[in-house]
């Protein structure tokens, strides 16, 4: 197959030029793109690489760094703590994100992981008129739990502010984490609507070229479209339909839209313009692009990894990402753009397909779980109450307020000095009793108190300050906590396995078996722009996939320097 010219060009100079010249001060390279697929196990680029063509994945996997053996060292794998991994560089215990939800104990209900009531959303008034009449505000969205700086803010200090920095996803959490603080902007989709919408943290109103293209109807085309594979066999319909509550108000976007190749093609069609109005790559600095593809999640989610829909999202996504850089090599020319590979997560087999494998797979209903572990609860101190407040399979948060009359000796044979770790740990014993292999407590973490071994070590690294009580359970593998369809948030290689690749010049091609952590990327990318890692960070530089030093002299030609004394 010919390659596009802008690629062909960049394959000439690969090699020619030393990485020891790349400089973020100096815009070498202009741009950073960083390409983060939501629910992208890392076993796909290999199961798909015969399918795939020459411009979009195989870029990455011919022409690129590739790493095979990318894993999370964590437990949660959710998408708020894998996005605020891949750009602080360290995990939970670093950042501080441990789920995209948790309960908030002030505030008495949950809350996500970028909610922010001090700001508001921009970008909502033309998608929610109805709200606007009557004075109805959505709290907006900004990294202000992140306990930790990113790839972008020390870029930001680097270059005093002159390098670009945007994120995009479908997902507010996935935008804003990636962003960090000094971000230009996040951008995300009303999911109604499907219109792009920000947050007041970054911007009091949407920039013109935003505004045009929500008042243009992008979103509308993809409406009423089936969904085809290479075969021509109908996987899919983006028709208008209801919900199934009992409501059974029409489905927005994001539901309809966003679990197809579609939402990937309109993400993209968005990254091209930022890409066009904020004159990314043409400053001073390198300006850095973050894309974050949300549609792998949302189908994966329904149907599994293994179902024929997976596999043409993928080579979907293919198609579309050998687009964009076809885009990226006329607009800034390939040779003046880095790009990275990776994913927040995995995800589980479906459990209806592992059945047929004989694995000793179930799906569990949280909510029926939560009721049981409650049970056992009200039965142990002999008082009824809601002490799991929230579960999130596997992890449950704690109803403080419930635990209040224990602690103050109300309940016969519980003393008044039952504190939090004691309310954890039977939290995490009726949890057990439930079905689960184990838990760790939120006291637990706090003070170290994990075994030094694998499993022990991935739970440390989940832990935060946020949250309130909370006990993080150990599932049994294939154990899906969803009473349909499939999940993650586990330390078990389907949801920690995920790619990690990248390219460009500075970059040595080949296919790399050493072990790598998405903790990595931001380390390996601040090393060689010339910036600080970001403060937190844990990962290391990735020294395997760079050229051999450049030197611009052997020893034996540079002159002797004389020191004071007369010694050399």
């Amino acid at each position: 197959m010919r390659l596009p010219r802008p690629l062909f060009i960049a394959l000439v100079l690969l090699g020619s030029i030393p990485a020891a010249f790349a400089s973020a001060y100096n815009a070498r390279p202009k741009l950073v793109v960083v390409i983060v697929i939501d629910q992208f196990r890392g076993d796909y680029l290999e199961r798909y690489r015969d399918q795939f063509g020459d411009g979009g994945f195989r870029v990455f996997l011919d022409r690129g760094a590739y790493f095979t053996d990318c894993n999370y060292d964590y437990a949660n794998t959710r998408t708020a703590p894998g996005h605020a991994t891949l750009f602080t560089g360290s995990y939970t215990s670093g950042h501080g994100i441990v789920a995209n939800e948790w309960w908030d104990p002030q505030k008495k209900k949950r809350v996500t992981s970028v909610e922010d009531d001090s700001t508001k959303l921009v970008g909502v008034e033309r998608s929610r008129p109805v709200q606007a009449e009557l004075g109805r505000v959505t709290p907006g969205a900004s990294p202000h739990n992140l306990l930790s700086d990113t790839l972008g803010d020390e870029l930001k200090l680097a270059t005093g502010g002159k390098a670009r920095v945007f994120a995009l996803s479908l997902k507010d959490r996935a935008a804003v984490l990636p962003a960090g603080f000094s971000g230009d902007a996040a951008y995300w989709i009303d999911q109604k609507s499907g219109d792009w919408i920000t947050s007041t943290y970054y911007r009091p109103d949407l920039p013109e070229w935003v505004r045009n293209f929500n008042g243009s109807h992008r979103a509308q085309k993809y409406w009423n479209r089936e969904w085809k594979d290479s075969d021509g066999s109908v996987l899919g319909s983006t028709a208008p339909r209801n919900g199934r509550n009992k409501a059974g108000e029409p489905l927005g976007f994001y539901e309809v839209i966003g679990s197809t190749p579609f939402a990937n093609d309109y993400q993209f069609e968005f990254a091209k313009e930022l890409v066009l109005y904020e004159k990314l790559g043409a400053g001073t600095a390198t300006d850095l692009l973050v894309i974050s593809l949300s549609a792998n999640d949302i189908l994966g989610h329904q149907v599994g990894p293994d179902s024929p829909q997976m596999r043409s999202m993928a080579l979907e996504l293919d198609r579309s990402l050998a687009e964009f850089f076809n885009f990226l090599g006329h607009q800034i020319g390939m040779a003046n753009v880095w790009m990275a590979l990776s994913a927040d997560h995995g995800v589980a087999p479906l459990p209806d397909f592992a059945k047929t494998l004989r694995l000793p797979t179930a799906n569990l209903d949280a909510k029926a779980l939560r009721e049981q572990i409650n049970s056992l609860l009200s039965k142990k101190y002999a008082q009824k109450a809601d002490y799991v407040v929230y579960l999130d399979y596997p992890q449950a948060w704690l109803n403080e307020d419930a635990f209040a009359g224990i602690f103050a000796g109300v309940v016969a044979g519980h003393s008044a000095g039952h504190k939090e770790s004691d309310a954890e740990a039977d939290a995490g014993e009726a949890m057990k009793q439930a079905g689960l292999g184990g838990y760790f407590t939120k006291s637990q973490l706090a003070h170290g108190e994990t075994p030094a071994t694998e499993i022990g070590r991935r739970y440390a690294h989940s832990y935060s300050p946020e949250g309130g009580w909370y006990v993080i359970g150990i599932p049994r593998p294939f154990q899906i906590g969803v009473a349909k369809g499939t999940d993650h948030a586990t330390p078990f290689s389907y949801d920690t396995h995920v790619p990690l690749a990248f390219y460009g010049l500075a970059f040595q091609p080949g296919i790399y078996r050493t072990h790598a952590e998405p903790v990595d990327l931001a380390v390996t990318l601040a090393s060689l722009l010339g910036i600080n890692a970001p403060a937190q960070a844990t990962g290391r530089v990735l020294t395997e996939a760079l050229p051999p030093p450049h030197h611009s002299a052997t020893p034996s030609a540079m002159p002797a320097t004389t020191l004071p004394g007369g010694t050399q």
